[in-house]
């Protein structure tokens, strides 16, 4: 039996994917579905470049708006979710095109994921409480000391992704990459076809990033981050709190930062996550680059996605 296609549009932040693939939309029997950790919550739309209504309606993006922002959504969750969606899309004759930038994502569903311990809040406030006081370093420092296998994959910032490898760890006994080698098989009646928008020279997408967070100041993004601290059970250690641009406004309403450092500590969040982005695209197998600065990119993956669903 031929395996069915999934295409796949990665990319880091900034680098054109929804206009991309709207304009895939366009010449394919393609359906849309976001791969992105921060478009499943309600109410963080200008932080998360969400596309507006009128595109949404245009072309609809299943896997947004699924979750208040006080609640968890994990790798497991989207897998879940995704398979899901990527059933029905077959099941009525079309083709899934997945877009957006979360990585962790697109790995946990093209490779696998493993069955972790789900989440506890009263661990992750120990974690956090911790870091607090010894710093997020401090505790990679200590995750490297049960899991240097993990700990080598992680940022000694990012908070996020230590605060996960330990509380596994702490809930069960047992490091996370032990609970990663036990790994569920990725779905292999799928063909996973994969594109990715990598903008070179990095002063470019630097650029884009600083005239996006402009664009979302001017839309009002400091006024979404008041209505997000204004609801009664959210707080700065939820997930959703933790995305770029929304952890640095939090701090500046606080009266943590300044505005312009604010601002500075946004554009540097960004900037390195586009960096792990393109570290992992980097790193990833079968996978079709584009520069959408030196190359016409819709044009480019046509012609290749044109052979691919032909068929279809």
């Amino acid at each position: 039996m031929a395996k069915k296609p999934v295409i796949c549009l990665m990319g880091p932040t900034a680098s054109g994917k929804t206009d991309i693939a709207i304009r895939l939309a366009d010449a394919f029997p393609l359906d849309l579905i976001s791969v992105d950790s921060a478009l499943v919550y309600r109410g963080m739309d200008i932080g998360t470049a969400k596309p507006d209504d009128d595109l949404l309606r245009r072309y609809p993006h299943r896997l947004i708006d699924l979750l208040e922002p006080e609640e968890n959504y994990s790798a497991g969750d989207f897998v879940r979710d995704v398979v899901a969606e990527i059933d029905t899309v077959h099941a009525a004759g079309r083709v899934p095109l997945l877009v957006g930038g979360t990585m962790m994502y697109f790995r946990s569903l093209i490779d696998g994921i493993a069955t972790l311990p789900g989440a506890d809040p009263p661990v992750r406030a120990a974690i956090d409480e911790e870091a607090a006081s010894k710093g997020w370093p401090e505790m990679h420092r200590q995750l490297a000391e049960i899991d240097s296998a993990a700990a080598a994959k992680i940022n000694a910032n990012d908070s996020q992704r230590i605060q996960r490898a330990l509380e596994v760890y702490r809930l069960s006994g047992r490091p996370m990459s032990d609970w990663q080698e036990n790994t569920a098989p990725a779905r292999s009646d799928y063909e996973f076809i994969k594109y990715a928008l990598i903008p070179e020279p990095r002063a470019v997408l630097h650029a884009r990033i600083a005239e996006r967070l402009n664009l979302m100041l001017e839309a009002g993004f400091i006024d979404e981050v008041r209505r997000l601290m204004a609801r009664p059970g959210l707080t700065a250690d939820h997930s959703s709190m933790r995305a770029v641009g929304y952890r640095q406004y939090w701090s500046h309403l606080e009266g943590d930062l300044g505005p312009g450092e604010a601002r500075s500590a946004a554009l540097a969040a960004t900037r390195q996550l586009a960096k792990r982005q393109l570290t992992w695209l980097r790193s990833e197998a079968d996978l079709m680059t584009v520069n959408p600065l030196e190359t016409d990119a819709f044009a480019a993956i046509s012609i290749d996605l044109a052979g691919h669903i032909a068929g279809d």
